[in-house]
């Protein structure tokens, strides 16, 4: 009896040494469909990065891949969602700029923080469009920092408002540039646009490639995309680190991040079904057709990057002031 209560005893320690191992979890998941929350309603980035993804990855994972809208609070709500989940692989996130990067620092009682999740893959950044209206005499980076420095509180720009990419955006190039340039905030983006179409604002720095449409019409002036490279939609439109304002970089990106003490092999197995699918000649032909850049990094480096953008919007955020509660 003895011997046979060790025998069972070394089974199920031999069966849970083979659960506990490393690539057990990897070999058992997924076994039932995978949901991807996207802390905005449709229609938006994060939306259009979660279903991009989202239309290919049951092929790869063998499951079916819901994408699960949790609009509410700047994406705080949903972001909160995921950061309580089980760690299993089964609800992830898509994370953006001012989620992980930004909301923690304008917010004092935040209910999560960048830590509590664990990087997967960087899919999707989106740049912003440095365009003025057309009375405005500059016509590159250069001459509008100029224009600037000799009007100081004369210009104006327009955000989506207080602690937006598209303020961050401004107050990162008003420090990068030592200049003086008026902060105009909206409720959101659609007033924007109509406002420096009629002159009320001097410029904006647009994540909307409608603006690029605008200027090519000859209704705004395209100075240059914040990305680090040119913009596959608009390859002749120079960055604004090319420009004359090195080191100017910003991205609005959108990338996968799963509950923190998520199992590494999940991790790694997400990653290299994403980065696949994301990599697709199909699926970056439309990413770039949006003006976008395709990404698809380790889990490793989106990890350094989403530091490295906390720190810098961080210093931004200290600068300037800004806080929203």
């Amino acid at each position: 009896m003895n011997a046979t209560k060790a025998n069972v005893a070394l089974l199920l320690g031999f069966n849970a040494a083979l659960w506990l191992a490393p690539g057990a979890h990897a070999q058992a998941y997924p076994t039932k469909p995978v949901r991807i929350v996207v802390a905005f309603a449709p229609g938006g980035p994060s939306d259009y990065a979660a279903r991009v993804v989202a239309q290919r990855l049951p092929e790869l994972l063998g499951q079916q891949v819901i994408v699960d809208n949790r609009p509410g609070a700047g994406g705080i709500l949903g972001a909160d969602l995921v950061a309580k989940s089980p760690p299993d692989g089964y609800t992830l996130l898509i994370g953006n700029t001012g989620m992980l990067c930004v909301s923690p620092y304008l917010y004092s009682k935040l209910t999560y923080e960048a830590k509590d999740f664990a990087p997967v893959t960087n899919l999707i950044g989106g740049p912003s469009w440095l365009v003025v209206h057309p009375s405005v005499p500059a016509r590159n980076v250069k001459e509008l920092i100029a224009l600037a420095k000799l009007r100081p509180g004369q210009l104006t720009y327009g955000s989506a408002g207080a602690g937006q990419i598209s303020h961050l955006n401004g107050e990162l190039f008003k420090i990068t540039a030592g200049v003086d340039i008026v902060h105009v905030p909206y409720k959101g983006t659609a007033q924007i646009t109509p406002d420096l179409l009629g002159g009320q604002i001097s410029m904006s720095f647009s994540t909307d490639i409608q603006s690029l449409v605008l200027a090519q019409a000859g209704k705004l002036r395209m100075l240059g995309v914040t990305g680090r490279t040119r913009s596959p939609a608009a390859p002749e439109v120079p960055t604004v680190d090319e420009s004359g304002l090195q080191g100017f970089e910003v991205l609005n990106w959108n990338g996968v991040v799963a509950p923190a003490r998520t199992p590494r092999d999940i991790v790694t197995r997400l990653n290299r079904d994403f980065v696949k699918v994301i990599h697709l000649p199909e699926v970056r032909e439309r990413v770039e057709a949006q003006g976008n850049i395709v990404i698809g990094d380790t889990s490793e480096e989106f990890a350094a990057y989403i530091r490295a953008e906390s720190e810098k919007w961080s210093r931004v955020i200290k600068q300037v002031g800004i806080r929203l509660d």
